[in-house]
């Protein structure tokens, strides 16, 4: 019986039945269900519990493995490998290497690629520029201690800060990049947090395993005289990271 709701669940939903063990293991994992360094039950136990085969359980468990959120040892069996999650505090001074400063001794950012657009609605409104407007897009990924934690998309106005792309790829700083065209400070103005499945390129660059939650902060940031000059989607790797809003 088990088995067969299983299978309509995912006709349902549409997403493979691993995945949602996956899921299902990770939220619980984070739950606290299974404590840090503890072993997994064994994979009838886990497959009678979700009422599915060990097969599912099997590759629910690879993808976890891999994702580093879980560690198979030949013999022993598989066991919680989950690590201290960094808290990144979202405040009106957000910055990636002053906010892990004392959770990270190594922290960075790399630039993965830029491109010159046209501003479409929703960028356009952010950084109040018309639609069409010329836009630079650069895509960035932060590392805390070597380990991808966050990826982000930034538009900024292409006439106000040309090359800022080069700059950000030579510094690894944003607020560094800012600075060599003249904003010395900047604030968040809004941030909008969601969670969902991290796509493809997520999924590579912060090195996820299928199924991974990523939680997206949409955020605009103005300079000090409150013009937007930053648009930006951030993905963090859920497993690693917690946002902490400040009031």
């Amino acid at each position: 019986m088990a088995a067969r709701a299983s299978k309509g669940m995912e006709r349902k939903t549409g997403v493979a039945l691993w995945r949602q063990i996956a899921d299902r293991l990770r939220h619980g994992i984070a739950a606290g269900d299974f404590g840090e360094g503890s072993r997994l039950p064994p994979e009838t136990a886990l497959a009678e519990r979700f009422g599915v085969n060990r097969h599912t359980v099997r590759g629910a468990i690879a993808a976890l493995v891999q994702e580093g959120v879980l560690r198979a040892e030949q013999g022993r069996g598989t066991f919680v490998e989950r690590r201290r999650r960094l808290s990144y505090p979202i405040a009106r001074r957000t910055r990636f290497s002053e906010g892990l400063r004392d959770q990270a001794q190594d922290r960075r950012g790399h630039l993965l690629s830029q491109a010159r657009e046209e501003a479409d609605a929703r960028v356009a409104a952010a950084l109040r520029l018309d639609p069409g407007a010329p836009v630079l897009r650069v895509d960035t990924m932060s590392e805390a201690d070597g380990r991808p934690v966050s990826r982000a998309t930034s538009w900024f106005d292409a006439v106000r800060f040309d090359g800022i792309g080069e700059a950000i790829g030579e510094t690894g700083s944003i607020t560094l990049a800012y600075r060599r065209h003249g904003v010395e400070d900047y604030f968040r103005q809004s941030t909008v947090i969601s969670a969902r499945h991290a796509d493809a390129d997520d999924l590579a660059a912060l090195r996820l395993a299928p199924g991974a939650i990523v939680l997206v902060a949409v955020a605009v940031n103005v300079d000090v005289e409150g013009r937007p000059i930053q648009f930006s989607e951030t993905r963090f790797a859920a497993d690693r990271v917690e946002l902490a809003v400040a009031e």
